[in-house]
């Protein structure tokens, strides 16, 4: 699959969910949310970056190129309705693959084509939206411990809504609250490149898993 232009991608999804192959069924356009969510509570102090995102960083310089932007975005009925198509079609188009099987290594950070892992799929989340009109200061990865105690990594998308992710497990685009996860850490708003701490000190985490 190629890259998108922002029109291709914005044609592809105002089509039906049928006709864009969104694996979505029920949650094609949803209304926005109707209460505020919680933030995702933040330590506000700098932590080390994954190794295989600053390996990316190294390979994709302008990806990783601080841009000015609001600290949390207005959600209008129409961004709600890309947020959750896009979701549905980046999922429903990369299959999930680990970074050993496609790489050879634990972890490597890439843009998938085909195939990629949770990181991945965050990835080209986060650079689709962005050629959508999405300030990349609202779009940030995040790192998180999944409901079995291994490592995930997700989308979060920051609104005056709350808080919310945008997984490569489901379609659903839940809260951080909603989403069963422990948040260890995600990407500064000010800089892509620096990473904050979301969890107490002590809590470490070694790879993603998926």
């Amino acid at each position: 699959m190629r890259v998108l232009s922002a029109w291709g991608l914005a044609l592809l999804l105002s089509l039906p969910a049928w006709q864009s192959g969104s694996a979505a069924t029920g949650d094609e356009t949803p209304a926005a949310p109707a209460r505020i969510a919680a933030k995702a509570r933040e330590h506000n102090a700098r932590t080390l970056p994954p190794v295989g995102f600053v390996r990316f960083c190294g390979q994709h310089l302008g990806e990783c190129t601080p841009t000015p932007g609001p600290a949390e975005i207005v959600m209008s009925a129409e961004r709600w309705r890309l947020v959750y198509r896009l979701n549905s079609f980046v999922n429903a188009r990369i299959q999930p693959e680990s970074d050993q099987t496609l790489y050879g290594e634990a972890e490597y950070w890439a843009y998938p084509t085909v195939a990629g892992d949770c990181e991945d799929y965050a990835l080209l989340k986060q650079r689709y939206l962005e050629r959508l009109g999405f300030p990349r200061s609202a779009l940030l990865i995040a790192v998180v411990l999944d409901e079995v105690n291994e490592g995930h990594a997700v989308l979060m998308l920051r609104t005056r809504e709350g808080d919310f992710v945008l997984d490569n497990r489901h379609n659903r685009i839940p809260t951080t609250a909603e989403a069963g996860y422990t948040f260890l850490k995600r990407q500064s708003q000010s800089d892509p490149r620096e990473w904050v701490s979301m969890t107490p000190p002590g809590k470490v985490l070694a790879r993603m898993t998926d």
